[in-house]
């Protein structure tokens, strides 16, 4: 589908963050706009300090917007409750960069799992129905679900912890993804197995996938979109492409000229 009809998914008008009062007052997002659109890969990328895990979560309703608004799926986003939030939360979910902070570590790997379902609406179906719907999003992430059965998260490593998130949001298939540095904190490895897991379930489930990240080159590894963050501004933005390779803003171009370019001082000539 192309860009131009693709669903809007979720909106942004002048949204704004300022933290303290008076004299002390920090803006760590001033006025962005930004338009998600439904089976999107967006990269929102930034070095420390430069506002994105803010947005991130305003976008996630986690701290409320100073000023603008946002619209999710064409209508204005209500959080205003615990349930209006509960129901927001339906379609929205999120991976966080560290696995090991992500879970209840008195809550077995079957528990996360099983709310997950629970969640979806399935909490009065027979536990075969569970048992296969567990499974089926263990394998997706290739991981054996009778290995899992009555451990703990924290008896998994880092990188099958981040992919037994990618298994939760299997089955809660929510319309959008907002993973905030999901392989920063993995092995090389892992990180390449997870990307690939997210960009399966994006076209799974038609899922609109937010990357918030500072590492312009996983950007446009995956991404279909970009915005450049700095100061709490969004300097430029556009098709990955367009913004990575042919860049109009300085601070895009100093973000470009950090990634490694070791290939360069390699004489292949000598391979």
């Amino acid at each position: 589908m192309s860009e131009n009809k693709r669903a809007a998914c979720l909106k942004g008008t002048g949204v704004t963050k300022v933290f303290g009062f008076g004299d002390k007052k920090t803006v760590a997002v001033d006025h962005v706009d930004f338009d998600f659109r439904e089976g999107e890969i967006i990269s929102i990328v930034g070095e420390s300090g430069s506002g994105k895990t803010t947005l991130s979560k305003m976008l996630l309703g986690l701290i409320s917007v100073t000023e603008g608004s946002v619209e999710f799926q064409g209508k204005p986003r209500d959080i205003s409750s615990g349930a209006k939030k509960k129901e927001y939360w339906k379609g929205i979910q999120a991976i966080f960069q560290d696995p090991f902070s992500s879970y209840n570590i008195f809550n077995k790997i079957d528990s996360v799992l099983l709310d997950c379902i629970n969640m979806r609406g399935g909490k009065n179906l027979p536990y075969e129905e569970k048992f296969a719907m567990m499974r089926e999003a263990c394998s997706f992430v290739n991981l054996e679900f009778k290995e899992l059965t009555n451990k703990y998260p924290f008896e998994l490593s880092g990188g099958q912890m981040q992919r037994l998130m990618i298994a939760r949001i299997f089955l809660l298939k929510p319309k959008i993804l907002l993973a905030d540095e999901p392989t920063s904190m993995i092995d090389a490895c892992s990180r390449a197995t997870i990307l690939d897991m997210l960009l399966k379930l994006r076209d799974e489930i038609n899922m609109t996938i937010i990357f918030i990240t500072h590492d312009i080159g996983l950007a446009y590894y995956v991404s279909d979109s970009v915005y450049i963050m700095e100061h709490g501004k969004f300097v430029e933005h556009g098709a990955a492409e367009e913004v990575i390779l042919h860049p109009k803003a300085e601070y895009t171009q100093r973000l470009i000229n950090d990634v490694p370019k070791i290939y360069e001082e390699w004489d292949l000539s000598t391979v």
